[in-house]
């Protein structure tokens, strides 16, 4: 049997790669940025939130469902540059990490509806079809991963996502994430994930991938 990719660390002193490091309350602003540039023709933007004002619907989402709850948690990764950010919901509990704040909690479930607008319910629906395809383990779920456009190809990605893979194969957790293309699916089988399911969004409009990644021997 064929072991899966494998992730390789980013703080192997051997080998040379792009700095990463937990994002800070500083970083709030540049992550939004960073997402927002990242996802604007996105299916799953275009699908999910109205025309009227997208761009800015889109920064205020990002602002709030990566930025402050990646900071908020302590389990957002960000390239020194910000030029790259992966942002994850880790299992209840996981050393390291914090609870998120009622705050943060609370505008969350104020302005969604608000940033929705008439889509709001569907993605509602859509998500809590995703959170049942979910593990039912304890998982780490990653919501958020984005390069800038101009930042591409340079392995940003495989940077920000490797902190927490690498920690998932040394405590054998697995990681999970809904993606809505199959561009994304054959990028992130490069790190392991293999789908698990395949359905649409409840109002059949677009596809939608639930993947797992099981934790890797290390060896």
């Amino acid at each position: 049997m064929t072991q899966g990719p494998v992730v390789r660390r980013v703080d192997d002193p051997d080998e040379p790669g792009p700095d990463v490091r937990v994002a800070e309350q500083r970083d709030v602003p540049a992550i939004a940025a960073t997402l927002t540039v990242a996802l604007a023709d996105s299916r799953w933007t275009r699908w999910a939130l109205p025309d009227d004002g997208r761009m800015q619907r889109l920064t205020r989402l990002n602002e709030l469902d990566a930025a402050h709850r990646g900071v908020a948690t302590g389990t957002a990764w960000v390239t020194e540059d910000l030029d790259a950010v992966a942002v994850w919901e880790p299992p209840a509990g996981a050393s390291g990490t914090r609870p998120l704040p009622e705050d943060v909690r609370s505008a969350l479930a104020r302005e969604l509806p608000y940033l929705g607008s008439g889509r709001a319910r569907v993605v509602a629906e859509t998500e809590a079809l995703v959170t049942a395809a979910l593990p039912d383990e304890p998982h780490w779920r990653l919501r958020h991963l984005g390069v800038r456009p101009s930042s591409r190809r340079r392995g940003l990605a495989a940077a920000v996502l490797a902190p927490v893979l690498v920690r998932c194969d040394a405590e054998k957790t697995p990681a999970a994430v809904a993606v809505f293309s199959f561009a994304n699916v054959r990028f992130l089988r490069g790190f392991g994930f293999q789908p698990t399911g395949t359905t649409r969004t409840t109002d059949d409009e677009l596809p939608l991938w639930v993947l797992v990644r099981e934790p890797l021997s290390l060896r």
